[in-house]
């Protein structure tokens, strides 16, 4: 395992908008065949059907749009890793369900919202300030997030239809799972806890010793997936644990107080 990282993770701009665009193209190519039966279907999400978290997922690029229409900022004032904590879910929802109402050809409406968000990419440099929730960040950090948004809801969309299996992009896997992982440690700065995500991610974490060689005291360890849907609280630590989804060892390895990261 590679060491836990001291300074912000960088990502590759033209890797993460393909990892984007890739991970959009595969929902798109599942929206495609989906029946109406299908996306009446309900889903994990409270009351959100299908059609409400496909709608959903055009807003993941729509987001880009809205905010480069907004005034640019006049300084970055917020950071990438903020961004997981600054999530207005109650708002989201209404929106999704208004868009799939106004849109009942969904995969032309995605169509049109990747043609948008491509212009936007193709016109504005990845340095330029988005106003976010969590304050101003470059685009080029801001398109980093949608492939958690993507990763999580193509997540929620195989689990409300089954047979489904949208596969998920392996570059938009690892940088919603780096990201994720980054946001513990932000939350809960130390060194006594190692969390690792094979393949894509390792931090160390939690107040206490710091390990400097050797098998770290208290190690965490589970996979891309189940780390996401711990990380955005579609499935609980005693859940994790009692499925086998992850293993934990040592007496801060206990990470249920600190899950989920978003809101």
């Amino acid at each position: 395992m590679p060491p836990a990282r001291k300074r912000p993770r960088a990502y590759d701009p033209a890797r993460t908008r393909a990892a984007v665009f890739a991970q959009f193209g595969n929902v798109r190519a599942a929206v495609r065949a989906l029946t109406p039966e299908q996306l009446a279907l309900p889903t994990r999400l409270g009351e959100w059907s299908v059609r409400e978290l496909v709608a959903h997922v055009g807003m993941a690029l729509t987001a880009v749009d809205r905010l480069l229409g907004e005034p640019e900022p006049v300084r970055q004032d917020g950071r990438l890793l903020d961004w997981p904590f600054a999530i207005a879910a109650d708002a989201i929802a209404g929106t999704a369900r208004r868009l799939a109402a106004e849109h009942p050809d969904l995969d032309a409406h995605l169509a049109e919202v990747e043609r948008r968000f491509t212009e936007r990419l193709d016109t504005h440099p990845g340095s330029r300030l988005l106003p976010t929730s969590a304050g101003a960040l470059p685009l080029a950090d801001y398109v980093v997030t949608r492939t958690v948004e993507l990763v999580v809801h193509t997540d929620d969309l195989n689990a409300a239809v089954p047979g489904l299996d949208i596969p998920y992009d392996r570059q938009a896997l690892a940088a919603a799972t780096r990201l994720l992982a980054d946001a513990l440690a932000v939350k809960a700065p130390g060194g006594s806890t190692e969390v690792r995500i094979p393949p894509y991610a390792v931090v160390q974490c939690v107040e206490g010793p710091r390990h400097t060689r050797g098998t770290p005291p208290n190690v965490v360890e589970t996979e891309p997936l189940t780390w996401v849907r711990l990380a955005t609280g579609r499935l609980t630590w005693k859940d994790a644990l009692d499925a086998a989804k992850v293993s934990a060892s040592g007496e801060r390895a206990d990470l249920a107080a600190l899950l989920p990261l978003l809101s």
